[in-house]
């Protein structure tokens, strides 16, 4: 299913303003220690050059984003679903009038089937959902909902998620932003270790050219300093 669905239905029903009030993030409790010992060669704000241990509080920060990223990913992988199952669909009907029924149908069927648990997401969840629609779908959840809807609704719920903390125009770059690349490393380690279903990204990524694009750069920083 593909990233359509998710954070597209999460702002056309309200959850933005569902979100005032949210859990928060927490380490997950079923982590065992060789996926925490795992975490040894990156934490949030740098990169480490080889394998130097993290103090408590780094590691409880990338296991927190770590769980993240285990909460949302499953809801980016069956949007994406979705979205390639609606464009197919889609293009099979001739008239605008088949392609809104079919479209409302749909919508009604995202919306009773994933509404109650989007709005339980917290702030940061959301955002990071909204990150791995990219990474799944290669587009916006802003495009998305202005394709399927219009650019007047795409603009009022891009402008009330922004109250929240929410940027629907938000791309994935884990080349550029350093959390994108944690949340790569993330996925990458849950796919081999069978922790998440694997969905090939819209745009796959070379991780081990990533690897050494943030050594290189992790190395130069360290120059500077010095």
């Amino acid at each position: 299913m593909r990233l359509v669905s998710s954070l597209l239905f999460i702002t056309l029903f309200g959850w933005c303003a569902s979100a005032q009030v949210t859990p928060k993030d927490s380490i997950p409790s079923d982590l065992n220690p060789s996926e925490q010992d795992s975490i040894m060669e990156v934490m949030l704000d740098e990169v480490y050059i080889g394998k130097q241990p993290l103090n408590y509080a780094d590691k409880k920060e990338f296991l927190i984003l770590q769980n993240r990223v285990y909460k949302v990913y499953p809801y980016a992988r069956i949007a994406s679903e979705r979205l390639t199952m609606l464009d197919r669909n889609m293009s099979k009907l001739k008239t605008a009038k088949e392609k809104k029924k079919y479209y409302k149908i749909v919508e009604d069927y995202i919306e009773n089937e994933f509404s109650e648990k989007l709005k339980k997401l917290s702030r940061k969840q959301g955002q990071i959902l909204i990150k791995l629609i990219y990474r799944q779908t290669g587009r916006t959840t802003y495009s998305i909902i202005k394709d399927y809807k219009s650019g007047w609704k795409a603009f009022w719920s891009n402008s009330t998620a922004k109250v929240f903390d929410l940027d629907l125009k938000r791309g994935y770059d884990p080349y550029q932003v350093n959390e994108d690349y944690l949340i790569e490393t993330i996925l990458v380690r849950a796919f081999e270790s069978g922790r998440l279903q694997k969905q090939e990204a819209a745009k796959p990524v070379d991780m081990d050219e990533l690897d050494k694009y943030w050594l290189s750069k992790a190395i130069e920083q360290a120059k500077q300093k010095n």
